[in-house]
C-alpha cells in the first residue's frame, strides 16, 4: 500500500530501545506537527534490505532533509532490540529513527503484512 502526501496514516503503537531501555510511542505522536518520510522494510538483517534498502536511505538522508523532512523512520516487524541493533551495526545514528513494530499493528492497518510461514 502507498500512502500518499496529505493522507491520514492509521496510528500504531511502535517501540524502540532507547538510553531508557524500550520504550513504546503511538505514530500519531512521533507525526504530529512534522514533515516525516516513512519506509517499511521486511525485517532487520536481511540479505537486501542490509546491502541496498536501509543503506540508500542513510546515504541520501542529509539530501532528504534537506526538503524540510523533520525524520526518516524505518519501520520493521522486528523487535526493538533487533531494530536498535541493526541501526548500529548499519551507522545510522541520527539519521534514521529505527522503529519496531513486533505486532504488526502498523503493518496490519495498511493491509502489508504477508503470510511466509509455507516458506518456513
Amino acid at each position: 500500500m502507498e500512502i500518499s502526501v496529505g493522507q491520514t496514516i492509521p496510528n500504531a503503537t511502535l517501540s524502540y530501545f532507547g538510553s531508557d531501555g524500550v520504550s513504546h510511542i503511538e505514530l500519531n505522536d512521533l507525526l504530529k506537527d512534522k514533515k516525516v518520510v516513512i519506509f517499511a522494510l521486511p525485517g532487520a538483517f536481511t540479505n537486501t534490505c542490509s546491502s541496498k534498502h536501509l543503506p540508500g536511505f542513510i546515504e541520501k538522508s542529509s539530501l532528504i532533509k534537506k526538503e524540510g523532512v523533520d525524520d526518516i523512520i524505518c519501520i520493521s516487524v522486528n523487535d526493538p532490540f533487533v531494530m536498535d541493533a541493526w541501526g548500529k551495526s548499519q551507522n545510522v545514528t541520527d539519521k534514521i529513527v529505527m522503529m519496531a513494530d513486533p505486532f504488526l499493528s502498523f503493518t496490519k492497518s495498511i493491509g502489508a503484512d504477508v503470510d511466509k510461514s509455507a516458506r518456513g
